[in-house]
């Protein structure tokens, strides 16, 4: 946090739309380029090119970081919560809970009413792109382009938000979080029934994620139990970030669109977890058109918390050897490895995934960048901060009948490796192969059906470079390219799309 922008300049390079961004009323973090040499300690966001600063916002905060001789001109930020619980808004919660954190607090006669945590954006192609929507935005409206009946949609387990509609507005919740626990639970249900006496809505209608382990998919499920006039729908995650994208645009043609849907984990119509998605759909409904080859996920979880075994997932689905010379092989121990050969091939706890941004931690461990990951989309992250962007290069993949096979990209990757290809040639290499990727299938896709409007959502387009590029190549090839821009492109916007499905399938209730 900065007292104004000159102290930013010191610091970050600085466009004329992210200066727009740091001084708008809603006044959020901005993620801004690090400029080279600067004396940052590391530790603020370690192995990224990146960081998110804002500007003082309240009265406090100036008085806090006014310049003064010998004082620091920018404040480390950070929420008061133990980490994957929601903030502690309430004194007496905050040193019971923060005890272990604070040394000291700072508080106010005046108590606050409802936790909310800080917006953050960045800049997109000259045009504002939101990742969490919070504090600033919720909870303004956002205009639909049909008007609807009130609905509830409850949203995804992970960054979720709720949502509530009327008339033509669809009443987004701040950023809730990961719910995991019963602290976020107890958020996500202090919130929707704040909402619901703040508009006056009384749900008609609740709608869900497909996945029948999410709190928030329980949660529907329970209210729909106690309230039998209330109808239920469960909607497809990939579908759902397609259909947000579609409201957060206006777009209210019946006619389909093409959706790259690119994420982490979403369960399939199919019981596997879907996430490297290539849809035709609009409101109504969507066909699976392709999506990434399925690699199982040796230990479940776990292989999502640990790169190194998913990069052996796909190496032994590419009919690579396991040579001791690549990093992930390397990294881990030959029991571990053991252990992993025995799941993938008796499917032991493995379930399996089309997640493309499962195989963006996969490459990252492959080029030795993480194996092991602290923090969601860690490995991508770090991946992105290497790209050499004088690099136009990239990687074939093989698209058979609906599969979009990854085997000739690794045997590449690991080809260029032994040649010595530095690791920010071959992370852009990588990128560059998911934008050629994107481009390829859309095409054949319009020649296939003679549709030219693609959306692109998920949270693997939270990635600058990807976006961008995949963006540029789409429009410059006569797409019609649809992207977000008032609602996080990842699962925070999953909430709105689960209600405009729902609203556009009212009739079948």
């Amino acid at each position: 946090m900065a007292f104004d922008l000159s102290v930013i300049e010191k610091y970050c390079y600085l466009s004329t739309q992210e200066r727009e961004r740091l001084l708008s009323p809603q006044q959020p973090i901005v993620l801004l380029q690090k400029k080279d040499g600067v004396t940052l300690p590391e530790e603020i966001a370690p192995g990224q090119n990146t960081i998110g600063v804002m500007l003082a916002y309240t009265p406090l905060h100036l008085l806090l970081l006014e310049p003064e001789a010998e004082f620091p001109d920018l404040l480390v930020m950070t929420s008061g919560n133990l980490s994957e619980e929601p903030i502690a808004y309430q004194d007496d919660d905050a040193a019971l809970r923060l005890q272990t954190l604070a040394d000291a607090y700072l508080t106010h006669n005046r108590p606050i009413h409802m936790r909310v945590d800080d917006s953050v954006t960045r800049v997109i192609n000259n045009h504002p792109y939101i990742i969490r929507r919070a504090r600033g935005y919720a909870p303004d409206p956002l205009l639909l382009s049909q008007k609807m009946p009130p609905i509830l949609a409850t949203g995804a387990e992970l960054k979720n938000t709720f949502c509530l509609t009327k008339d033509r507005y669809a009443f987004i919740s701040q950023h809730i979080g990961d719910l995991e626990n019963h602290e976020t639970l107890k958020s996500f249900e202090e919130g929707i029934q704040h909402y619901c006496r703040l508009f006056k809505i009384k749900p008609e209608i609740v709608a869900c994620d497909l996945h029948p382990d999410y709190l928030a998919t329980q949660y529907a499920q329970n209210l729909v139990r106690d309230n039998p006039d209330l109808k239920i729908i469960s909607v497809q995650h990939h579908h759902a970030h397609l259909a947000a994208c579609l409201a957060d645009n206006l777009y209210n043609s019946s006619e389909p669109v093409i959706g790259l849907t690119f994420d982490g984990t979403g369960l399939g119509t199919d019981g596997h977890i879907w996430g490297g998605e290539v849809l035709l759909g609009n409101l109504s409904g969507f066909t699976r058109l392709y999506h990434l080859k399925y690699t199982a996920l040796p230990g479940g979880s776990l292989a999502i918390h640990k790169p190194a075994r998913l990069a052996l997932s796909y190496l032994k689905t590419a009919g690579i050897d396991w040579d001791p010379v690549l990093p992930p092989v390397a990294y881990l121990c030959a029991d571990e490895r053991t252990v992993i050969h025995t799941q993938l091939n008796h499917h032991i706890n493995s379930p399996l995934t089309s997640s493309m941004g499962r195989l963006f931690d996969a490459v990252s461990s492959l080029l030795g960048i993480r194996q092991v990951v602290t923090y969601e989309g860690q490995a991508a992250v770090e991946m992105e901060a290497l790209i050499d962007p004088q690099e136009l290069n990239y990687y074939e993949m093989n698209i058979s009948a609906d599969e979009i096979d990854t085997q000739p990209l690794f045997q590449q990757i690991i080809s260029d490796q032994a040649r010595g290809l530095s690791k920010a040639i071959l992370s852009a290499r990588f990128h560059n192969s998911i934008i050629h990727l994107s481009r390829q299938i859309c095409c054949k896709i319009r020649q296939d059906y003679s549709i030219n409007t693609v959306v692109l959502s998920g949270g693997v387009f939270q990635n600058n470079y990807l976006l961008s590029g995949t963006i540029n190549t789409l429009a410059s090839n006569g797409f019609n390219v649809l992207y977000h821009h008032h609602v996080p492109t990842n699962d925070g916007g999953i909430s709105l799309g689960q209600a405009v499905i729902a609203a556009s399938n009212f009739d079948k209730f």
